[in-house]
């Protein structure tokens, strides 16, 4: 079966960077279109970002200019470089991945698999 794990998060000052990255086992990653979640504490899991298997990415209004999603398919990685980052960008950030193209990538419920998440606060 396929397995996600998150890694990367950690506290860091407003304006900071992080990179996060999902390494994922039991498939190719370069068939599976894949994406990054974010829960904030009381809201609902959003859609970050996602990448497809040719490599194109999407990214949700709030953070366009500042996150950049892409994978190496050499090491079955995908990553996320959150730059310039702001308080409102604290959650618990999580990778998904689904076998088949999905048409809403912004909607949880589009993807099969889940990693465990990765914590991402901005003070």
């Amino acid at each position: 079966d396929v397995q996600l794990v998150e890694s990367g998060g950690g506290s860091v000052q407003a304006g900071g960077t992080l990179r996060l990255g999902c390494a994922a086992s039991g498939h190719s990653d370069s068939s599976y279109f894949m994406a990054w979640f974010r829960q904030a504490p009381g809201k609902e899991r959003e859609g970050v970002a996602a990448i497809d298997n040719r490599g194109s990415a999407t990214y949700t209004y709030a953070v366009q200019g500042r996150f950049t999603i892409s994978k190496d398919s050499a090491k079955n990685t995908m990553y996320l470089q959150i730059n310039s980052l702001k308080p409102e960008d604290t959650a618990m950030y999580y990778c998904a991945a689904n076998r088949r193209p999905v048409a809403a990538w912004w909607l949880k419920d589009e993807y099969s698999y889940w990693g465990q998440g990765t914590q991402v606060t901005v003070s």
